[in-house]
């Protein structure tokens, strides 16, 4: 029972951390300074360009970070290398 106990704690805390990481890509898309980087705008439309419905956005971690509609109607978050424009993760 005491086995069970841990393996059921430290479950819940890996889960718990995984969740925390997926929630953002944890490191930056690029090095790049932001003299090189797209703007906001130009980054929605590459997206947009591709099908996807942007409901929100924002700088983080020198990533772009999408809040989307893909084209089957699923949520997902899309971060892009504000260099390029070029989806480096989704979650």
């Amino acid at each position: 029972m005491r086995k069970f106990v841990i393996l059921t704690t430290a479950a819940a805390i890996l889960s718990t951390s995984g969740a925390a990481y997926a929630g953002s890509l944890g490191r930056p898309c690029t090095n790049a300074p932001e003299n090189q980087w797209l703007s906001m705008q130009q980054l929605q439309s590459k997206l947009e360009a591709q099908g996807y419905k942007v409901r929100k956005a924002k700088l983080a971690k020198a990533c772009g970070e999408f809040y989307s509609i893909d084209k089957n109607g699923n949520q997902v978050e899309l971060f892009l290398d504000p260099t390029n424009g070029q989806i480096v993760g989704q979650n």
